[in-house]
């Protein structure tokens, strides 16, 4: 099979609207998640990873939720040679809940029906660019972006394309606040994942786009090299209480790898900060023998951006490939999980060759990939 490259890339968040821009803010410490008074959102202040404005919008005929999409494929794709638009190409969307939040301001038509299905806005996104190929949808709760690059990266492996551009995005609304706010998820401070005081999850809006390629484009070109998914068969919202399950995923990951849990040198967590996540997840690492490896949660830094959470964390950990950094885990002071973990404290500067990014989500979803020189 064809390796699969990473040839280009891009964040868009409340602190970059492109991946350099937002390496740099993470190296100085910023965080997108601060304490917000949206009405439309919540009656009460509420700290969240907001977008201050709409200054992304394409134009009126496109959602706020499309215009991240189109905004972060732009992105990615304008060094690019030619070639990428054409039937070679797949493109493939990931979302928790996309145009969801016109439930609250539309009329419940027929047309509004279609508006909120995934598979418009990922049709109205292949339409801007042109793309000949109708495109595909991942949703799959939290692990969506992750999944995405996942599918990407077998579809090219199996002949069929020789490209995937892989975008994801959510942006926040009443009705996905409350769904968080039913579970009491919400911490009422910037979150602290594996930190033993913490209180639970931000929630945060963003984009981000993986272009994979067969064609290597730069030398240093970072390589999706295996993943793997399980689900815990649990609960529908309460994660495996012992981690097995994430742990099979990364095993999995591992062996379809070629390599064992000490030739990994960075782990980028899913670290929601609630307590079952975090125990969970920490279990997982622990039964793959990975507990030695320094790791991180970003989401202190975003937010939990649902369906754009995977990429932005995969872009991110990539980078951590190229530069040889590994960013703190923001809000980390103490251990909060019964199996300890490596939890970064401060930047690292050192050679990462293989990188781990894992997932987790409602229903028991699990993901785990890696990423290589």
């Amino acid at each position: 099979m064809p390796d699969v490259f990473i040839v280009a890339d891009n964040i868009l968040s409340p602190i970059g609207s492109t991946t350099a821009e937002n390496m740099e803010a993470l190296a100085r410490g910023e965080s997108a998640v601060v304490k917000h008074q949206h009405l439309d959102i919540n009656p009460e202040s509420i700290y969240i990873s907001l977008f201050d404005d709409l200054s992304f919008n394409i134009d009126k005929s496109y959602t706020g939720f499309e215009s991240l999409l189109i905004t972060s494929i732009a992105d990615a794709i304008k060094n690019l040679k030619s070639g990428y638009l054409d039937e070679k190409t797949i493109l493939i969307v990931s979302s928790t809940k996309g145009n969801i939040s016109l439930l609250e301001t539309q009329p419940h038509t027929g047309e509004l029906n279609k508006r909120i299905a995934l598979h418009t806005s990922a049709q109205l996104a292949a339409d801007y660019f042109g793309f000949k190929n109708a495109p595909i949808v991942i949703s799959n709760a939290c692990i969506s972006g992750v999944m995405a690059i996942l599918a990407g990266m077998r579809l090219l492996q199996s002949g069929q394309y020789e490209n995937a551009i892989v975008v994801g995005a959510d942006v926040i609304s009443k009705f996905v606040l409350s769904g968080f706010q039913s579970f009491q998820a919400l911490s009422s401070t910037i979150c602290k994942p594996f930190d033993k005081d913490r209180t639970g999850l931000n929630l945060g809006e963003g984009a981000a786009t993986v272009i994979l390629s067969i064609h290597q484009q730069n030398s240093d070109d970072v390589k999706v090299s295996s993943g793997a998914i399980s689900n815990d068969a649990n609960h529908i919202s309460g994660p495996s209480r012992t981690g097995h399950e994430l742990g099979f995923a990364i095993k999995k990951a591992l062996l379809d790898a070629g390599i064992t849990a000490h030739d990994v040198g960075y782990i980028s967590t899913h670290g929601t900060a609630t307590n079952y996540n975090d125990e969970m997840e920490a279990n997982a690492i622990h039964y793959a023998g990975l507990q030695h490896v320094p790791v991180n949660s970003l989401k202190g830094y975003y937010g939990h951006t649902l369906g754009a959470a995977g990429l932005i964390e995969s872009i991110i950990a990539a980078q951590a490939i190229k530069q040889g950094i590994i960013f703190p885990s923001l809000g980390y002071a103490e251990n909060g999980v019964s199996q300890p973990i490596n939890v970064a404290t401060s930047i690292i500067n050192t050679t990462v060759k293989r990188a781990l990014k894992t997932a987790s989500g409602f229903g028991g979803c699990n993901a785990a990939m890696i990423l290589s020189k």
